[in-house]
């Protein structure tokens, strides 16, 4: 028999052995476990893109006033959620009319850098984007993403090079000119110029009649997240409605919802606000259930401010589409995504519209050292984790074909009734030369050269074509190049300005203009100026061929020296006559005409303007005066509906905008107007709006080696008519014109 010592020896060997032999495994199985997590970690990261998907829904002509949480009476449930869940942007500025905004988003600098100062382009003019200005869509497909575009375009198309696939959209699904009837798709440019504007890609997409344009464009939408795959490349998707712009036609079961407003445009336009809601709502959907939504950015943003007398409200800003007031400009927007590291809240940090081009390549990790020339920031720190915002001026335009018109105003109720009508329909089409502009430009044979500076006087030179001058500036990489911001102990500080400038790549700017290849920008801790550029005078050497005032440019600043005496005029700075806007802080300078400044309550009445209009109009001392100046300035942060001007008691603030204006102006490169091409018209082309110079072609650009006015239509012989009623007629028919025919 074995012996009881020895047995129990020989289990506990065994037990020990088993414990041994079930640890190895155990670790062996864990380690296999940990290798086998590892692989399918690094086969996830591989197929899972870092980079995310970026929706951008751009709405056209949608006022502040015009969504659900500025505005209850305005029905906007998804875009309340959406804005509520991420962040809104309540200080943020777009341009005051389409195409201006529009470019700007695409190239990330103002329109004074990309010629465009003056106005839309019209569907018959040879004008686009510069050839070779780089833009969004092609730096985050260099960045690999698939870029598809899906709505309005309204940045050109008389040549192929200038349509979206050829700017860097894989595809593009939409309309090219600016104002389409949302069912027919026609599009007019003036009577018997009209055609079909549908596009595919860059053919005509016929046959769609009948469908409702913002239904469709969701629909391709739609099409587009379904077809590609969110786990392979990142996706840029540009979906720019039409709505809401005019002419007013939603379905009429999104009327009913309204039917207790009484002003039949506002009920209208709500209803179409009400199409946009729904089709954000569907792309949404659609974005989480194709695999998008977690690693997507959605941003939103209107285009411009509404138009009043078309629906629209800006309330209670100043002002409306087509005026540099904050109606025009203070855009409504906020971004949503799951990548917010702070989210659910407002952010009042100074945003801009060419802030996005920076912004979203950086997100994508795409590279932007070779966009040269932006005047946009990079503000993603800013909207992801609340940070300061980089931004602390706003150039909102400068236009020297837009001069001021001063006209006498008395208190006389019927001359002031008058002169408000007469405003009104001369104010929709603003944007165009006026008659007694110092640059009285005419179409010759011989083509005419005529100075940007507002200070010089037309004049002949031998030059380059000027659309082609800027592309040369930028591909020579002469152009003002991104400036900085000093990130010092005050928050306010001013971004410093850097650049250089080459005259030869911009011929019209030869009036001896040099520009230091630095200039610094730094502030005085406690200073009443808020973060302005200290300025040091110095003349311009200006050929001084005009009666007006040669000005001096202060723009070059010096660390810890004292605020300089005001000049005794502002014309010593700059020609206030020029229309221009611009931001500086909290301080918004306005010269030349910025619009009517009318402030347009909620009750608008279904007729003409009304009690309303004469009581915010004679009530209000800015406005009693604003015909007889050409200068206003305003406290934007103190006084958001701009109804204390402060132009007289601060003169100081005056100068020193007015210097940044000077300084700017000096980057800018010159303005590219057109006339219409006959050429273009759509029965020209089997009734649709396309390119109509073929490729190969002697460039129709180089044929306008200047600015002229749009050529004149021809006037129809006006009828002879004494009756009241008659003139009553002419009077509709002529503010009509001006309101919708010109898209203002």
């Amino acid at each position: 028999m074995r012996d009881p010592a020895a047995a129990a020896a020989d289990a506990a060997a065994a037990a020990l052995t088993l414990t041994v032999l079930s640890i190895f495994f155990t670790l062996d199985g864990l380690s296999a476990h940990q290798s086998d997590n590892n692989h399918t970690r690094h086969q996830n990261h591989g197929t899972e893109p870092r980079q995310p998907h970026i929706i951008f829904i751009l709405t056209d002509d949608q006022g502040f006033n015009d969504i659900g949480y500025h505005n209850p009476t305005i029905k906007t449930p998804t875009l309340d959620k959406l804005a509520a869940e991420g962040v809104r942007l309540e200080n943020y500025y777009v341009q005051p009319i389409c195409t201006p905004s529009r470019s700007q988003l695409l190239t990330g600098r103002y329109q004074i850098h990309t010629g465009l100062q003056h106005s839309i382009i019209r569907p018959s003019q040879p004008s686009c984007l510069p050839a070779l200005m780089d833009t969004l869509p092609e730096r985050l497909r260099e960045a690999g993403y698939t870029t598809h575009m899906v709505g309005k375009w309204h940045l050109g198309f008389y040549r192929r090079a200038c349509l979206p696939t050829r700017k860097g959209f894989d595809s593009f699904f939409g309309s090219l000119t600016g104002s389409v009837d949302y069912y027919s798709y026609g599009s007019c440019d003036g009577p018997g110029e009209c055609g079909y504007d549908l596009h595919d890609n860059e053919g005509v997409a016929w046959g769609q009649e009948g469908k409702y344009s913002t239904t469709l464009f969701t629909q391709r939408a739609r099409k587009v997240l379904a077809s590609h795959n969110p786990a392979g490349k990142p996706l840029f998707l540009l979906l720019s409605l039409q709505a809401v712009h005019t002419p007013l036609q939603p379905p009429k079961n999104y009327i009913y919802p309204y039917h207790n407003m009484a002003n039949v445009a506002r009920r209208k336009f709500a209803a179409m606000v009400s199409t946009v809601d729904e089709a954000v709502r569907n792309v949404t959907y659609a974005l989480r259930k194709y695999g998008y939504y977690k690693n997507s950015v959605i941003v939103y943003s209107t285009d411009n401010g509404a138009q009043p007398f078309t629906g629209g409200s800006n309330w209670p800003l100043r002002g409306r589409k087509g005026t540099y007031w904050e109606g025009g400009v203070r855009g409504v927007a906020f971004v949503h995504s799951p990548l917010l590291k702070r989210r659910r809240r407002v952010s009042k940090d100074l945003l801009h519209i060419t802030d996005w081009f920076p912004t979203l390549v950086n997100l994508a990790g795409g590279n932007i050292s070779q966009s040269r020339g932006l005047d946009g920031f990079d503000v993603w720190p800013t909207i992801s984790e609340g940070k300061e915002s980089p931004r602390q001026e706003i150039l909102h335009n400068i236009d020297p074909l837009h001069k001021a018109y001063v006209q006498t105003v008395t208190r006389d109720d019927n001359l002031m009734r008058a002169s408000v009508q007469k405003a009104t329909s001369k104010d929709a089409a603003f944007m165009k030369p006026k008659k007694k502009s110092v640059l009285k430009l005419k179409t010759t044979k011989k083509p005419r050269t005529f100075a940007h500076h507002p200070a010089a006087k037309p004049r002949l030179t031998k030059s380059k074509p000027i659309h082609k001058s800027i592309t040369k500036a930028y591909s020579q990489n002469h152009f003002l190049s991104h400036y900085e911001p000093q990130l010092t102990s005050q928050p306010s500080g001013l971004p410093s300005v850097s650049g250089t400038s080459d005259p030869k790549s911009q011929p019209l700017l030869r009036s001896h203009l040099r520009l230091k290849s630095r200039r610094t920008v730094t502030q005085k801790k406690n200073s009443p100026w808020s973060g302005l550029p200290e300025a040091k005078s110095k003349k311009l050497h200006l050929k001084k061929k005009s009666k007006r005032t040669v000005y001096e440019c202060k723009n070059e600043s010096r660390a810890g020296t004292s605020l300089p005496t005001p000049q005794p005029t502002p014309q010593s700075v700059w020609d206030t006559s020029v229309q221009a806007a611009i931001r500086v802080g909290d301080w918004k300078l306005l010269t030349g005409d910025p619009g009517h400044g009318d402030w347009v309550p909620p009750q608008v009445l279904p007729t003409l303007p009304g009690r309303w209009w004469n009581f915010e109009r004679t009530s209000s001392s800015s406005y009693r005066s604003s015909a007889r100046k050409n200068v206003w300035l305003f406290n934007i942060t103190g006084d958001p509906y701009e109804r204390r001007d402060l132009a007289e008691q601060r003169p100081d603030v005056v100068q020193r905008l007015l210097a940044r204006l000077a300084y700017y102006n000096q980057t800018a490169v010159p303005v590219y107007f057109p006339p219409d091409d006959p050429r273009a018209n759509p029965s020209n082309h089997g009734g649709a709006w396309v390119p109509w110079v073929k490729d190969g072609e002697e460039d129709q650009e180089a044929k306008y080696q200047g600015v002229y006015k749009k050529g004149k239509r021809r006037k129809r012989k006006k009828k002879k008519c004494a009756s009241g009623l008659c003139k009553l007629e002419s009077f509709f028919l002529k503010l009509n014109t001006g309101m919708m025919s010109n898209r203002i």
